[in-house]
C-alpha cells in the first residue's frame, strides 16, 4: 500500500497517510462501509447528485462536532440535488447516538470502521492513528472527483466557503 509523507499533521507532528493519491478529474472510487444500522453502503447509487464527501477523525471531538453540524445546516440550504456524507472510523452506534444528540438529519454518517476501505481507496487512512484525515472531496452527478481539500493540520476546520463555491459551481 502507498504511504505518503509531508502532507498532514497532528499538533505539529507529521504523520503518514495510506493509500492512493487522488487527483481532481478521477472518477470517484466506489467503496463499501457501513450506516448506522450496520447495513453496507456504496456510493455508487449517489450518482445524479452532486455529493460532498467529509471525511473525519471522529464525530466525539470538538472540530468534527462543529465541521459536521457546519455541513449538516449547509445541506438545508443546498437542498436535494446534493448529498452529504461523513466518514469517520467511528462505530456505527457511537455515529448513531452522537448524530442524535447532535440533531444531526441533513446529512449521513457513514462508518470506515471495519476495513479503512474508503481511507484506503481515498488516500487518508493515517497509518500512526488508524483514524481518517479531515479531508473534503466534490464528486459530480457523473461521479467524477471535482474539488479536493485535505487539512493539513488535522485540528483544522476545512475551508468551508471553497467547499461550497466547488458544489455551486456544479449545480
Amino acid at each position: 500500500m502507498q504511504e505518503r509523507t509531508g502532507i498532514i499533521t497532528f499538533q505539529g507532528n507529521p504523520l503518514t497517510l495510506l493509500g492512493h493519491e487522488l487527483k481532481v478529474g478521477d472518477p470517484a472510487p466506489d467503496f463499501e462501509i457501513l450506516d448506522n444500522d450496520l447495513h453496507p453502503v456504496r456510493i455508487s447509487p449517489f450518482r445524479g447528485k452532486v455529493l460532498i464527501i467529509a471525511s473525519v477523525p471522529s464525530l466525539d471531538t470538538p472540530v468534527c462536532d462543529l465541521e459536521t453540524r457546519r455541513f449538516n445546516m449547509e445541506a438545508s440550504k443546498l437542498g436535494d440535488p446534493v448529498q452529504i456524507l461523513t466518514i469517520s472510523m467511528d462505530l456505527p452506534f457511537a455515529q448513531k447516538r452522537w448524530c442524535g444528540a447532535a440533531g444531526i438529519d441533513k446529512l449521513i454518517t457513514l462508518s470506515d470502521h471495519r476495513e479503512a476501505a474508503f481511507g484506503e481507496m481515498y488516500g487518508v487512512l493515517i497509518k500512526e492513528l488508524r483514524l481518517l484525515a479531515r479531508a473534503v472531496f466534490v464528486v459530480d452527478r457523473a461521479g467524477v472527483i471535482r474539488y479536493i481539500q485535505i487539512a493539513k493540520e488535522l485540528t483544522q476546520e476545512p475551508n468551508y466557503e471553497e467547499v461550497l463555491e466547488a458544489v455551486k459551481n456544479l449545480l
